[in-house]
């Protein structure tokens, strides 16, 4: 049979003209999930992921020319990416450090989000901080082709008011800022934020999310259908435009601290996009790539001198703020300091049991809890010691003598101090008493108890 031979032509990608090529934003990232069938048109895409060992990957795309991240002392200039899962719902995003700071005591030693370095590709010097607990980072050449690999592994039922089964769990939000270099060498210029909505479920738990999804569609009928957007099988994050690039952002007055996402408290500001939800809030100024914790979140040693004062035992109603941090701190609870960073002895006060122990932990919060309220173990013995002053003694010993002029001589009340036994030992009972007259333990040779006609008794473990 005679074989017709065809021209064979190049295949060439198409070329952009260079108005829609100026539309397309510098950078594009696209996430590899599918979007849920059941969203409305002129609606932000809803994505569903499944929590924890399930990597996801993140296409990160550069749209723009070479020249553009070209720099004229080196080749290709690098970026600083920042992925983050945050809150999409603006009520939670007020509250969002407090709302991670209880996750994290109620989930100790995991985090909210992780990269997945032997699945990345392209990717550089990737950093994941131990109180940054649902932020990744890591450096990326725009000139090269990368793919970064996330895993989620909170829950949106984890953020719900109640957790008896069936509740509607809050949609989160992947937020990617990308910064780079400026003349200082230091990774401080916002070039371009991206985001998109979606929810966590636990393993398989997306799958048949959408596969729900997919069947209510389908019972749907042709007219209905058309007021829903198709299925894609990738996201594409929606792109965050740059304070004042556009008249459509509107600016939040207030400003809030990024604690929790940042290495350091950073002035940000918050901008919502229409169309898109409420975007997290990236940094307004310089980001420091190695700043130190804030002096806040270290706290201080559980341990004080005795020369710092008289320090309240219990928590007063009417501490202030500084009051309840230096309680917390002499209490061995310094690592919740920055929790409760703004709350008042009253406010500590009011919480109940349950509050503490959903935000502090079962074993932390209980133990908080009986320690605000003032209930301490009760110890097996009290005794009450006094020390006797040379001014005192003298009428004693005139009295025992028989001679002298007692009358001259002026006594002082003896003034008692208790001190709580709870192993009713010897040691115990010097280590106490010499604590309490600030001597050492080795000067206190025996311990003797005057009985009631005036003999002394040694004191021992069994005495």
């Amino acid at each position: 049979s005679d074989v017709l031979a065809l021209p064979i032509f190049k295949q060439e990608e198409p070329q952009l003209s260079p108005e829609n090529e100026a539309r397309l934003p510098p950078l594009q990232y696209v996430l590899c999930a599918a979007t849920s069938p059941a969203v409305k048109l002129h609606e932000e895409t809803l994505t569903y992921l499944n929590q924890g060992s399930q990597s996801y990957e993140i296409r990160l795309l550069e749209n723009r020319k070479l020249g553009d991240f070209q720099d004229l002392n080196t080749k290709y200039v690098k970026a600083r990416l920042i992925i983050r899962v945050v809150f999409h719902d603006r009520r939670l995003q007020y509250t969002e450090h407090q709302q991670l700071e209880g996750w994290r005591w109620s989930r100790p030693g995991d985090r909210i989000l992780d990269i997945d370095i032997p699945l990345s590709v392209g990717i550089l010097d990737p950093r994941a901080s131990p109180t940054q607990l649902n932020a990744v980072e890591f450096l990326w050449d725009p000139s090269k082709r990368a793919s970064a690999f996330i895993q989620v592994h909170c829950i949106s039922t984890e953020f719900t008011p109640r957790k008896h089964g069936g509740e509607k769990g809050v949609p989160f939000r992947v937020q990617i800022d990308t910064f780079k270099q400026n003349e200082n060498g230091e990774y401080a210029a916002h070039l371009h934020s991206a985001s998109c909505q979606i929810k966590v479920f636990k393993p398989k738990g997306a799958d048949r999310k959408q596969k729900t999804d997919r069947e209510k569609m389908e019972k749907r009928t042709a007219q209905e259908k058309e007021k829903y957007q198709p299925s894609y099988e990738s996201t594409i994050l929606t792109e965050v435009s740059r304070p004042g690039a556009q008249a459509s952002c509107q600016q939040r007055d207030e400003t809030t601290h990024l604690e929790g996402m940042l290495p350091s408290k950073v002035p940000v500001k918050l901008w919502q996009v229409p169309g898109s939800g409420a975007c997290s809030p990236w940094p307004d100024m310089a980001y420091q790539v190695n700043s130190a914790p804030s002096p806040s979140y270290n706290g201080s040693p559980n341990s004080f001198g005795l020369g710092e004062g008289y320090v309240c035992r219990h928590l007063a109603p009417s501490a202030s703020i500084q009051d309840a941090q230096q309680w917390l701190r002499r209490n061995r609870f310094s690592q919740f300091c920055r929790l409760f960073a703004s709350f008042s002895g009253a406010d500590l006060l009011k919480m109940s049991r349950d509050d503490l122990v959903q935000i502090c932990g079962p074993a932390d919060g209980i133990r908080l809890f009986n320690a605000i309220k003032g209930r301490n173990v009760r110890p097996k013995m009290t005794i009450y010691v006094c020390q006797e002053l040379e001014q005192n003694r003298a009428p004693l010993q005139q009295k025992r003598d028989g001679g002298g002029d007692s009358k001259r001589a002026v006594s002082h009340p003896a003034v008692y101090h208790a001190i709580f036994l709870e192993e009713l030992t010897t040691l115990e009972l010097v280590e106490k008493i010499a604590n309490l007259y600030s001597i050492s333990p080795q000067h206190i040779h025996r311990v003797y108890r005057q009985g009631p006609t005036g003999i002394h008794v040694v004191v021992s473990n069994e005495v």
